[in-house]
């Protein structure tokens, strides 16, 4: 089900509001770099957050070969891969509880959320900038005990 929400904004040309349809939704698959940690502000319900790392592979220096009508392509460059780090954080109360208490380092996992950017000041007074998954579905794919192949 694709979630949207309705944002009222003016338009130029009439001077009256205008629903206009957006979307913000992440989809990543991948491996939990560290084991979740529950956190609790006071006055603030708990949230749960990990790491999750994804992975992008390709090949660099392909080459064409062509034969008449026969055109092949010979892969003979090297493999290169990029690891991407996501911050997750998982607030709706049952799946925080079981993502605290079943996730762990290793596990492959699915998660659906939405993307958060935000503000805060960290111990040298300094304003940082940080971007967050809130996840609302995780599946658990697999425990960090068990290597897949690939």
């Amino acid at each position: 089900q694709v979630l949207c929400q309705f944002v009222r904004h003016e338009s130029d040309t009439v001077n009256s509001l205008v629903l206009e349809r957006s979307m913000n939704r992440v989809q990543l698959l991948g491996r939990v770099g560290q084991d979740p940690i529950m956190r609790q502000v006071e006055g603030k319900n708990p949230v749960t957050i990990f790491s999750l790392a994804t992975n992008e592979m390709w090949r660099t220096g392909d080459s064409e070969v062509g034969q008449g009508a026969l055109l092949f392509l010979c892969t003979l460059g090297d493999i290169s891969q990029k690891t991407t780090w996501h911050r997750i954080s998982v607030f709706r109360p049952g799946l925080r509880d079981v993502t605290y208490q079943y996730v762990r380092k290793g596990s492959r996992i699915f998660v659906e959320g939405k993307i958060d950017y935000g503000e805060y000041t960290d111990k040298n007074n300094v304003r940082r900038q940080a971007t967050t998954i809130i996840a609302d579905n995780v599946i658990f794919l697999s425990d960090g005990s068990v290597r897949e192949k690939v």
